[in-house]
């Protein structure tokens, strides 16, 4: 069965320059790692009826997504980011996405035939960036589809992405984001992503703690540290560390460890490998450019 992705993808510009198409965004750089990995994904978002969208579409097609749910709005486009690298490969983003197709994703025409698809996917995934961009309705259709998968014994991953300019308030983000903890079987937050959500200097283990309630499968993403995995309530989460490597470009390791977690996931492995995969890839992208590199 296929892995159905909800989010949305835009228009990349690289401080470091590019030539041709380029296009990322969190679940989308997930989306085609799973593919690259040989996986059946479905990639649900929206992009505009331009020459650009169609080339989009196409580049997502050809690295194995299925785009059968890459919807069509008639007014709206792709938006765009940017990021600039430091010296050290850390990378910080500018945002043009007020305009983004997918934000209106859920209006679309097609859209109840993916929520129902999904229902029977292998693995449903979707971050805290999908529920910030989709607005009040997207986001209750698409958590009522979570609960009900999560109620079906159907498997459900969750990244707790933090983008504090996407929301209206902090409360907004925390109440979305809570309700999606709830819903997920698979949680893969980052460390620093959830102290400046929720406003605090919990320690990981803390966070791990937190997140594991009612049996569900924790990978925290803890940067130089590694990895903290646990599942069910135990005194304390297992610690993978981290192993140094020459920085290029940090762009998208998170999604690249989601990635590598969930390919794994889908083959059966235990937690332990899940998350050895996951810090592979992520190991493998932060060493070259881009956040899907070639």
């Amino acid at each position: 069965m296929t892995v159905f992705i909800f989010g949305e993808a835009m228009l990349e510009y690289h401080s470091k320059g590019s030539t041709g198409l380029r296009y990322g965004g969190d679940t989308l750089n997930t989306a085609i790692h799973l593919a690259r990995a040989g996986h059946e994904v479905a990639y649900v978002t929206a992009v505009g009826t331009d020459p650009i969208s169609d080339a989009l579409v196409a580049s997502w097609a050809a690295e194995g997504i299925d785009t059968r749910f890459v919807l069509r709005h008639p007014t709206r486009n792709p938006g765009i980011y940017a990021i600039h690298l430091d010296e050290h490969g850390e990378r910080s983003f500018l945002y043009w996405r007020d305009r983004s197709a997918a934000r209106e994703m859920f209006a679309l025409e097609g859209m109840a035939e993916a929520l129902s698809a999904a229902m029977d996917a292998s693995l449903l995934y979707f971050s805290l960036i999908t529920l910030a961009v989709v607005g009040d309705e997207g986001r209750d259709r698409l958590l009522g589809l979570a609960a009900r998968r999560r109620e079906a014994g159907s498997p459900v991953a969750y990244d707790s992405n933090f983008r504090p300019a996407l929301w209206n308030s902090l409360a907004d983000a925390q109440d979305a984001s809570r309700h999606a903890v709830e819903t997920c079987s698979i949680g893969l937050p980052t460390n620093t992503d959830e102290r400046e959500l929720w406003d605090t200097s919990e320690s990981d283990a803390d966070i791990v703690r937190k997140w594991a309630d009612n049996g569900r499968l924790i990978a925290l993403k803890a940067a130089d540290k590694g990895c903290l995995l646990m599942q069910g309530q135990r005194a304390e989460p297992d610690l993978l560390p981290a192993t140094k490597i020459e920085v290029i470009d940090t762009s998208g390791a998170g999604d690249a460890f989601n990635a590598g977690f969930l390919s794994a996931y889908l083959l059966g492995e235990c937690p332990l490998k899940c998350a050895e995969s996951g810090q592979n890839l992520a190991r493998r992208v932060i060493g070259q450019m881009g956040a899907i590199p070639s």
